[in-house]
């Protein structure tokens, strides 16, 4: 293997597969869940609430925003110019086998891109914070939406929220899902306040 497992347990299962031209193996550990929490955990004693958005990926209760990569956005152009390559291939050639992996290629980049900025956002929440509390977006419903699903897709709503589930599970850290329409990023994470419009970022008492 290219690298060490990360964590100690029991090799359960591995699975070779190939993806954008390039070969991996998936291997599925049984963990101690609550001893990895007492390893990788570190209580702060803080919590905060997550709001998700189009504009800035996510807005802590502080007011702290970070935006996302949105490598498809970034890439699109060149996608399509590779569909359209690929479409005037003639089936069956080795041309259109290369112009497939060359497209697969890029399926595959877009999508680290994004994974590894999602990962490096929700290790460093987990990290932070005891206490997450996050809104309970229908995303399903949210993808019907032509004009906002690229959006949705390329910032990985679903990606995120799976990251930050698992990792708090795996650091001993609380997430709280909220109703879709309370007002997280608002919230003063410290006294309960409700921040209004006219209210700059910060604790009232």
């Amino acid at each position: 293997m290219r690298e060490a497992l990360r964590f100690d347990g029991k090799i359960l299962s591995a699975k070779i597969f190939s993806r954008g031209g390039r070969w991996f193996v998936s291997v599925a550990v049984e963990i101690d869940a609550v001893n990895l929490a007492k390893k990788t955990g570190r209580h702060t004693g803080k919590q905060t609430g997550v709001d998700l958005g189009i504009t800035d990926l996510i807005t802590l209760s502080d007011g702290t925003k970070v935006k996302a990569p949105k490598p498809l956005k970034t890439k699109l152009k060149k996608l399509k110019r590779l569909s359209r390559q690929l479409s005037r291939k003639q089936k069956g050639s080795n041309n259109r086998a290369k112009a497939k992996a060359k497209l697969s290629r890029l399926h595959l980049q877009i999508s680290n891109i994004r994974k590894d900025a999602l990962h490096k956002l929700t290790t460093g929440l987990v990290n932070e914070y005891d206490v997450i509390a996050i809104e309970n977006l229908n995303t399903r419903g949210m993808m019907q939406n032509r004009k906002l699903s690229r959006a949705i897709s390329d910032l990985g709503f679903y990606e995120f929220k799976r990251q930050l589930v698992y990792k708090a599970n795996q650091y001993g850290k609380t997430i709280k899902e909220l109703d879709r329409w309370f007002p997280s990023s608002k919230t003063c994470s410290n006294c309960g306040h409700l921040l209004t419009k006219d209210e700059l970022w910060g604790c009232p008492r």
